[in-house]
């Protein structure tokens, strides 16, 4: 076994099982050296080209020399045994690498080549290499075969009896990095099923820390598995008992039968740890902690799943649930029923609230996690499985904090095109960020980051429970309406002034009917009837009637969904109108006297289904504007990351690391700087003078045709305009001459330079920004600019790297996008100049992370052009990380 040594990290392979992945080092050399001996001659042959005796201390010497730029070694350790080596090593040719790899012989098809290959090309790409290159035997087809599936481009060349290969790693933001990533994300996906299938589909469960007496945790989540029927094996842990439910009890987890799926741990927190212990002795496959308050001890807990191979639900969770499986392993008052709906949450109470709503409902769960303070499996893990499980038809997951966000982004929005997926922003007040914050542990993201990450990943995000709870009902129970073209029909002519109200709220429109449909209808309603849309039936009108108006306002063309007002009345029972109406749209009911919010009602009359039933016009719109934006956003083109060819990264990165070598701990980029590192990326910004003097600025102001701007440029002055640092329209030398001594004297000593620009004419001010976040990456923001801009919070935010959809969504999202397109006379400005300036910047925060901050504002659109007017680039050290690298939490 060989001692470990540097920092490592976890991964999965392709069967599910954990493998440790980390730097080879001096020590290794012995482990190294023992795993070549031992490989078969055919495997030595393919690794070596020969079979000398001296092959494999050679080997261990190169792979277990120190680290550095031109040479790479990583180990992969499967139960502490090495299994796996992979190098890279830099050849003579400017950013190329040449790779080789040997696994052990008992270790062939589980993917372990493929993983190291994966975490080479990432130290690769952050290192700025190339290509790699690689030399093999033309029989050594698992090889090739590793190479292939690899997701890279290959070259391949014959010479000499070997096959030369020459893989392009991807460069940002380009098709082959995108093709790539999505190799890699199938191969993810496959590993995630594999390792969280016992967890899901368990034969065996043991419950550690039960109680003889009822109403503990332990106890009753035992009480529960019993109770509800679980059809496999299951153990008691409690030293202190001889049957427990009518289960025998064992003294400890090590008199439990090798491999149990699952162990459920409600302890003590200072005994969780040894308890884990004791489970991953007998092979455990996966642990569920209810445990809260583990403190220090949490890291403690994870080491120990890594080191024998368990995966990890909790701690400080409320336990799982598979209805299907008649699994539940948790201690709610109910046995969930099985069903349609997918359930994920970092509360576990919130969890509980939502399996009794989906059991109020009938929709019922595929599978419940109570996931806790999430040290392992997340909400990436449940949409992974519910991808690909044949039971789940929509996701609903509630999470405070994210690890990774931007592998769930890919993940969501990979399981999105596939089924709704729902979610509640939480934390959206300062209050609600401390307490969300306290609870799980974790940096709670700010609104605009929640927003910027669901609507990239085309997330359905409701702003509360309630609205989270009347969304599902209509996702479990209606098609997805074609569009945003809502028809309303009502026996109080006031409700439907309510719905067609919201519908404006939310981005819906009530169409006027078609002159047949109006005809029609003023043949079929009393005298007094409102039928242009939306429709008034009136009060007196009965349930035929009612049901023929409703399904001629369906039929007509341009209508894609409806919203069905009934007033309870002696004359007639509406709802059973309504219900057994053939529209074959999404229909939404509101019922003004029932007392859920909302409740599923069966379809009658032959139909099949179920059909919503809202206590309010405003939830009935709100759940179709949902759905009506998830289907414009699944219907919609993934977009592309544009090939911006003409950017010189390196003189970027020049000015970055020049920047950092001066003052280490970073700070702001002086104005020459920062407009450098802008012109390196192609990013437009407005011709810029420094003047020293007033006869300066009058020469320099003559050499422009037109008005002029002076600014005066102050260490650490933000807001240059409610500071008095900006003079506007100067067109008389007299002018010029006056502001620069205003300037000069305003600021005396704290003047750092004065600055000259042309007076733009026109355009529309926008802003367009970077925040390094420290969790999510590159956040891109958009929006209205100038001196109004932090007043009016007109914004958009996207993560990076943006695609063109992005930015063109960014531009047409704020609601100031009117003024861009053209309005009430006004020419439109060039969106396309400002959907290339905001990919620019989003490739030079993905290529630079050392950005933490970028404020262009304002950055003028006209119709001719766009120019950034002013910037701000605040640089810090950064450690790159790869957000898409096959890694456990």
């Amino acid at each position: 076994m060989t001692t470990p040594a540097g920092p490592s990290t976890y991964a999965l392979l392709a069967d599910g099982s954990t493998v440790e992945i980390r730097a080879a080092v001096g020590q290794d050399a012995a482990a190294v050296r023992e795993m070549h001996a031992n490989l078969s001659p055919d495997n030595a042959y393919f690794r070596f080209f020969n079979l000398s005796p001296r092959a494999p201390e050679r080997e261990a010497k190169r792979v277990c020399r120190p680290e550095d730029d031109r040479h790479v070694a990583l180990l992969a350790l499967l139960s502490g045994e090495l299994v796996g080596v992979a190098t890279y090593e830099a050849t003579d040719r400017p950013g190329r690498a040449e790779i080789a790899f040997a696994v052990s012989d008992d270790m062939h098809g589980r993917g372990i080549a493929t993983l190291l290959l994966e975490h080479l090309v990432s130290m690769a790409r952050q290192r700025s290499l190339i290509a790699f290159e690689a030399e093999t035997l033309p029989d050594n087809y698992a090889m090739q075969r590793v190479f292939a599936d690899a997701g890279l481009p290959v070259e391949r060349r014959f010479e000499e009896g070997v096959v030369k290969l020459t893989f392009p790693l991807p460069a940002p933001d380009s098709e082959n990095l995108d093709s790539y990533l999505d190799a890699v994300a199938v191969r993810a996906s496959r590993a995630e099923v594999a390792s969280l299938r016992h967890l899901f589909r368990p034969a065996s469960v043991a419950v550690v820390g039960v109680s003889r007496q009822r109403g503990s945790v332990g106890r009753e989540i035992l009480h529960n598995v019993v109770a509800g029927g679980f059809p496999g094996q299951v153990y008691a842990v409690n030293p202190s008992a001889e049957t427990i439910e009518g289960i025998a009890s064992l003294g400890s987890a090590l008199d439990l039968p090798e491999g149990v799926d699952i162990a459920v741990i409600a302890l003590p927190p200072r005994e969780v740890a040894p308890a884990a212990v004791r489970c991953g002795r007998r092979g455990v496959r996966n642990l569920v902690v209810i445990t809260s308050g583990l403190g220090t001890s949490g890291a403690d807990l994870i080491a120990i799943c890594r080191r024998y191979g368990m995966r990890l639900v909790g701690p400080n969770c409320f336990g799982i649930a598979v209805p299907g499986a008649r699994l539940n392993a948790t201690f709610a008052s109910f046995q969930p029923q099985a069903g349609r709906a997918g359930l994920v949450m970092q509360s576990g109470g919130i969890g509980i609230a939502l399996l009794e709503q989906l059991d109020r409902l009938g929709i019922g769960v595929s599978s419940f996690a109570s996931v806790g303070d999430k040290y392992d499996i997340s909400s990436n893990d449940l949409l992974t499985w519910w991808e690909q499980d044949g039971q789940t038809r929509l996701a609903v997951l509630y999470v405070e904090s994210f690890g990774n966000p931007r592998a769930f982004a890919r993940t969501a929005r990979r399981v999105g095109r596939k089924m709704p997926v729902l979610t509640i922003i939480g934390g959206r007040s300062a209050a609600g960020q401390r307490a969300a914050a306290s609870h799980t542990a974790a940096t709670v993201t700010p609104l605009l980051t929640q927003e910027a990450l669901f609507g990239q990943a085309g997330i359905i995000a409701a702003r509360s429970l309630g609205e989270l709870v009347e969304t599902t009902a209509l996702l479990a129970s209606q098609s997805l309406p074609a569009g945003r073209r809502i028809a309303i029909v009502s026996n109080a002519g006031g409700a439907g002034v309510l719905a067609a109200d919201a519908c404006a709220d939310v981005g819906l429109t009530v169409p006027v009917l078609s002159d047949g449909t109006q005809r029609r209808l003023a043949a079929l309603l009393p005298p007094g009837a409102a039928i242009f849309g939306p429709v008034d039936t009136t009060v007196a009108v009965d349930a035929a009637t009612f049901r023929a108006c409703v399904e001629e306002v369906a039929g007509d063309e341009s209508v894609d969904a409806l919203v069905v007002i009934c007033v309870p009345t002696a004359i007639a029972d509406l709802a059973a109108a309504v219900t057994s109406t053939r529209i074959g749209k999404p229909l939404a009911v509101v019922m003004l006297d029932q007392a859920d919010s909302v409740r599923l009602l069966p379809a009658q009359d032959g139909n099949e289904g179920q059909v919503p039933a809202y206590a309010y016009p405003e939830s009935a719109v709100t759940a179709l504007g949902h759905a009506a934006r998830y289907r414009a956003w699944r219907d919609s083109q993934r977009g592309t990351l544009p090939e911006l060819g003409d950017l010189d990264a390196a003189a970027a990165r020049s000015i970055v690391s020049g920047f950092l070598a001066a003052q280490p701990a970073g700070g702001w980029l002086g104005g020459a700087e920062a407009a450098r590192l802008l012109g390196s990326y192609r990013i437009p910004v407005i011709s810029t003078r420094v003047v020293a003097s007033p006869d300066d600025a009058v020469r320099a102001a003559a050499g422009l045709a037109g008005p002029v701007v002076l600014k005066a440029e102050v260490a650490g002055l933000v807001h240059k305009t409610d500071a008095g640092a900006v003079r506007l329209d100067l067109r008389a030398p007299g002018d010029v001459a006056d502001a620069f001594r205003q300037l000069t004297g305003q600021f005396g000593a704290d003047l750092q330079r004065v600055l000259l620009q042309p007076m733009l004419a026109g355009g529309v001010e926008t802003l367009v920004g970077v925040v390094q976040e420290p969790v999510f990456g590159p956040l891109v923001v958009f929006g209205l600019g100038g001196v109004a801009s932090e007043l009016i919070g007109d914004h958009m935010a996207r993560l990076s790297p943006l695609t063109d959809a992005d930015a063109e969504d960014m531009i047409g999202g704020v609601r100031a996008a009117p003024l861009l397109t053209g309005h009430r006379g006004s020419p439109a400005v060039d969106t396309a100049g400002l959907a290339d300036v905001l990919l620019r910047v989003s490739r030079l925060a993905d290529d630079l992370p050392e950005v933490a901050e970028l404020d262009l504002n304002p950055v003028i659109a006209r119709p001719q052009d766009v120019q950034v007017v002013d910037l701000r680039v605040k640089i810090s050290p950064a450690t790159p990380r790869d957000p898409f690298l096959r890694r456990l939490r």
